[in-house]
């Protein structure tokens, strides 16, 4: 009866754990989708877009950033078994995971040099 408590115990604590490590990216990352579109004909691709990205708060240009990430992505994945077709368009969304501080890094040039100026102003 002890050792079977003892296990019992243990387990939970290892399950616990587990759990708390699993929501420790959600914390410092963020998740953005995106859709984009292939389209094919004869099994060649003869296009490839990025048809939405999903971010309420970032800027045109992070938007930007992030469909270029997008579009490198599907590109990658032009080939593959699951997603190549004959004809026609093959829909396919992306979830983009960045951590909030590489997020906030992505600024356009002349953001970073006001922000220089104004660092060096006071």
């Amino acid at each position: 009866m002890k050792y079977s408590t003892a296990i019992a115990t243990i387990l939970f604590l290892f399950f616990v754990k587990n759990t708390m490590a699993q929501v420790g990216y959600q914390k410092d990352s963020l998740q953005i989708k995106v859709y984009s579109e292939i389209d094919y004909h004869n099994r060649q691709v003869e296009a490839i877009r990025i048809t939405k990205v999903f971010c309420d708060y970032c800027t045109a240009y992070q938007k930007d950033i992030v469909g270029e990430e997008a579009f490198r992505r599907t590109y990658l994945a032009r080939f593959d078994k699951n997603v190549r077709q004959i004809e026609g368009t093959y829909r396919h969304a992306l979830f983009i995971r960045v951590s909030k501080k590489d997020f906030a890094r992505i600024r356009t040039e002349e953001e970073q040099a006001q922000e220089q100026d104004s660092i060096l102003n006071n």
